[in-house]
């Protein structure tokens, strides 16, 4: 009689559902609270929580599926799916939140809908205590303490705790990048990357160092910061004994020591140990866009580095400065010759072949490639190619017409950066500035 009357008798004690039997009762409170779940499938290992729920999952491995619904081509293989189905076309969602209105097409994900607004959790962790509203955040949350990552990739054998985490990872391997910047246009693997990459444009740090107050616009960098007040350096490196704050350091580094680059630009035969190399290169090499431009001249730059480096020749800031003496730069490279110049500070890197020095890897890269013969950046107008970008940059002057470099003596306009200085030393004699210059 219950179930016309809906007479409801025994309530749960732990979350005050309802129910008709106290058979009912009981399952809830074994499956629900305390997530017994001695079913478990013979080809997937998946548990269930009673026999039926099995055999009906067993369906999903079965090949045959009976079911298909009027408006798809859709095959299913237990009715209750195809009534889910059937919601998804015309959009139907009968189950309405008393509270905000929201409708779901399934009474479950109204439940758990819900517990937002009463802010219920009955699923706890009995090693941390932590609560949770479903039982699959605490299924998820028991692989931090007992380490199992059932999900692994098949190209690299990195193993995840989580499917969604294996799907972001799989696009390292493809080179997926499906979230764009609308602002600059670079691209990410995941959107979490993407939203805190925008705040670099928006200029939002919400992420506040508790030691020094300095901010940050992603968790990852603050948790690497917060690192230096401790010390913590637990990564280290088994060939050299460099130590790391975090484990993604390390295994960047060790492909100083393997010569892995992984990272292959398509444009190009170029490759990179880092994905930030990659990127840098396409950006400033490859693409045409440049969304940074200078507040004080309009002058405009493909990567955002590059604008700040430029400003100081308004500025004439040098924010570089000798611990030694008290020399300032404005450049850190400057301030590094600087250092082993005059006070004989950091090492100078020899090239094998001719002995000549030089104060970082990037130059000796360079060099080395002029002994090899090798000339990876191509112009895109004509064959020609170079060794480093900035002589592919001055190339690429001949097939354009625009003339940024300007005299200030006589507004004459240059195609490059040379020419503008020869001419400016030209204009100075010929004004009979260098007398004046004298006599003052």
């Amino acid at each position: 009689m219950r179930v016309h009357t809906g007479e409801r008798p025994y309530e749960c004690h732990v979350c005050d559902k309802a129910f008709s039997s106290t058979g009912d009762l009981n399952k809830h409170t074994t499956v629900v609270h305390m997530g017994d779940k001695r079913y478990k499938c013979h080809v997937c290992d998946k548990t269930c929580s009673t026999s039926a729920n099995l055999r009906c999952h067993m369906k999903v491995h079965s090949e045959f599926k009976p079911y298909r619904p009027r408006v798809c081509d859709k095959v299913l293989s237990l009715s209750a799916h195809l009534k889910l189905q059937m919601r998804a076309h015309p959009g139907e969602k009968p189950f309405e939140c008393a509270v905000c209105s929201k409708r779901f097409a399934r009474g479950d994900h109204l439940m758990r809908h819900s517990m937002i607004h009463s802010g219920e959790k009955p699923h706890k962790c009995h090693v941390c205590e932590k609560a949770f509203s479903e039982s699959g955040h605490l299924k998820k949350h028991m692989r931090i303490h007992t380490g199992e990552r059932p999900y692994k990739c098949a190209v690299c054998s990195k193993a995840f705790s989580e499917s969604g985490h294996i799907k972001v990872h799989m696009r390292v391997h493809t080179g997926e990048k499906p979230f764009e910047c609308t602002v600059c246009g670079k691209r990410f693997a995941s959107s979490g990357n993407l939203w805190t990459h925008r705040r670099i444009h928006s200029g939002e740090k919400p992420y506040i160092c508790h030691f020094c107050h300095k901010r940050f616009a992603g968790p990852g960098n603050l948790s690497t910061h917060v690192g230096i007040h401790f010390g913590q350096k637990l990564y280290r490196c088994c060939v050299c004994d460099k130590a790391f704050g975090r484990f993604g350091n390390l295994t960047s580094h060790m492909r100083v020591h393997t010569g892995e680059k992984p990272y292959s630009c398509s444009l190009c035969d170029r490759s990179f140990s880092l994905s930030g190399g990659l990127q840098r290169h396409i950006s400033s090499v490859h693409s045409t866009r440049k969304p940074y431009r200078c507040p004080y001249c309009g002058f405009q730059c493909k990567v955002s580095g590059n604008l700040k480096c430029h400003i100081y020749t308004h500025t004439g800031a040098t924010p570089y400065s000798c611990a030694k003496c008290s020399s300032n730069f404005t450049w850190y490279s400057q301030l590094k010759v600087h250092m082993l110049k005059s006070h004989g500070e950091g090492t100078w890197l020899t090239c094998d072949i001719c002995q000549k020095k030089f104060s970082d890897s990037g130059s000796l890269k360079d060099h080395l490639l002029r002994h090899k013969g090798i000339k990876p950046y191509v112009c895109g107008d004509c064959p020609k190619r170079f060794c480093t970008v900035s002589e592919l940059k001055a190339h690429q002057t001949v097939h354009s017409d625009i003339k940024r470099f300007c005299c200030s003596l006589c507004d004459k306009s240059f195609k490059r950066k040379l020419n503008v200085k020869q001419h400016f030393k030209k204009c100075f004699n010929e004004l009979g500035l260098n007398d004046v210059l004298y006599m003052l």
